[in-house]
């Protein structure tokens, strides 16, 4: 049986261990995140940005999404005998203090089934999923070309 003065005390350190986590300051951001406008109706798009880990460890991120693309994937594109491949990357570890640019021809987003029409100037919403099940929100703006 549970005594009163037990569960006042098992509640104060939840909530206690809650709002030590609220307070806690995100230390993974998204910076200068940029999608390309598709040529007319394509079905996908890609996207680019900064992933910059300020955190005392290194993190992974596991996955991404948005609500403005039903299927939002990480990728990289490699140069192989001559050949560009492109294939999906289900991790990527971002060390302490260390930033990871998705760029083209390298890591980047593949946005597929767009739910909205992209307009030049819009920003698209996107939230990434750290393997110790933080999510990391980002804007990324739509453009026509690459940002110089």
């Amino acid at each position: 049986m549970i005594t009163k003065p037990f569960a006042g005390v098992l509640l104060g350190l939840c909530a206690f261990a809650t709002s030590a986590m609220a307070a806690e300051p995100a230390c993974v951001s998204v910076h200068e995140g940029w999608v390309r406008l598709p040529p007319g109706a394509m079905p996908m798009a890609a996207g680019y940005g900064k992933i910059r880990n300020d955190c005392r460890t290194a993190v992974v991120v596991i996955g991404a999404g948005s609500k403005a693309f039903g299927d939002v994937s990480l990728h990289e594109t490699t140069l192989v005998e001559g050949i560009s491949r492109m294939r999906e990357v289900e991790r990527l570890p971002i060390a302490a203090g260390a930033t990871v640019e998705l760029k083209p021809g390298g890591l980047h987003l593949m946005l597929m089934q767009p739910e909205v029409p992209l307009a030049k100037g819009g920003q698209v919403p996107l939230r990434l999923s750290l393997e110790d099940g933080r999510k990391v929100d980002g804007q990324l703006m739509v453009r026509s070309g690459e940002p110089r």
